[in-house]
């Protein structure tokens, strides 16, 4: 059975798609934040397609591709940040609401056919944050029954990503924790897909069903998709997060980020705010963790 969407488009951790990222060895110290020049324009190639996704809500998901975003950004790279989540986590955490933006995620879903100029219309160009974004809609819930019978529905996203791959360095999906249409166009398009799990038991459930959703597009994709997981919401005062990390490690090896992200209560000041940590306590442990994360993945 072909997960929703991967329609003609030709138990433990899935095999395949070499991972490339860190270890599993412990968190080392992050450089202070600190935005670095951008290298200059046009992209030295096609952006790298991140996609951030775990199918067990409130594992960090949102936190991560916003945070994440904003971290490649201070290190001097073009990011752009699409919500695909039809809850609009993202985008209210930004501050951006369907009933104030005039174009979305939904626009690129429902076209025909997709150029750059019409890609850019969706575009919030990058503020503070230092990112581009392009919000979600609470109809794109939706797209299971609207795009029932189309032709490569599987691939509207990777095509529409070709569009403008060479205005970006990354470009990150936040996805939502669902398989359907949504999920299984970001994970075809994926170059790399992260998945956020929280240092908890019932956290690892949610981990069984990403890696049968991974199996399952697998057998429509050329090559094994590419996928890390990164321990969020770590609290090392309790044993049950050490244990769930240090099971982790076991498991998953090298598919791990060395990277952790620890609790820090100025994630809920930066969403309540409207921005992104850097913006709220540039100088914290959780701002810190995420340019670690960063400079993990630059090291590639």
């Amino acid at each position: 059975m072909r997960a929703p969407g991967t329609e003609g488009i030709g138990g433990g951790v899935p095999t395949g798609g070499t991972a490339r990222y860190g270890g599993n060895g412990p968190a080392t110290a992050a450089p202070s934040p600190r935005r670095e020049a951008r290298p200059p324009f046009p992209a030295s190639g096609p952006a790298r397609v991140l996609v951030v996704a775990n199918q067990k809500g409130g594992v960090g998901k949102t936190t991560t591709a916003l945070s994440l975003g904003a971290a490649l950004s201070r290190r001097g790279r073009r990011v752009l940040v699409m919500d695909l989540d039809p809850h609009n986590c993202a985008s209210a955490h930004l501050g951006l609401f369907p009933e104030n933006v005039s174009h979305s995620a939904l626009d690129l879903f429902l076209a025909r056919q997709v150029d750059a100029a019409a890609f850019m219309a969706t575009v919030v160009p990058a503020g503070m944050s230092g990112f581009d974004f392009v919000p979600g809609h609470y109809r794109l819930s939706e797209l299971d029954v609207d795009l029932r019978g189309r032709p490569r529905k599987g691939l509207i996203l990777k095509e529409a990503l070709a569009t403008v791959a060479d205005r970006y360095d990354f470009m990150i999906m936040d996805c939502p924790p669902h398989m359907g249409v949504l999920l299984a166009n970001a994970m075809v398009a994926s170059d790399l897909l992260i998945i956020p799990i929280q240092t908890d038991f019932l956290a690892l459930h949610g981990l069984r069903l990403i890696f049968d959703s991974i199996r399952t597009i697998n057998r429509v994709l050329p090559r094994p998709m590419a996928f890390m997981a990164l321990a969020t919401m770590y609290d090392r005062r309790a044993g049950a997060c050490v244990r769930v990390l240090n099971l982790l490690r076991r498991k998953l090896g090298a598919r791990l980020f060395t990277t952790v992200i620890g609790l820090d209560t100025q994630f809920r000041e930066a969403s309540a705010d409207g921005k992104v940590i850097f913006e709220v306590a540039p100088d914290s442990r959780g701002a810190r963790e995420y340019l670690q994360l960063a400079d993990e993945m630059l090291r590639t």
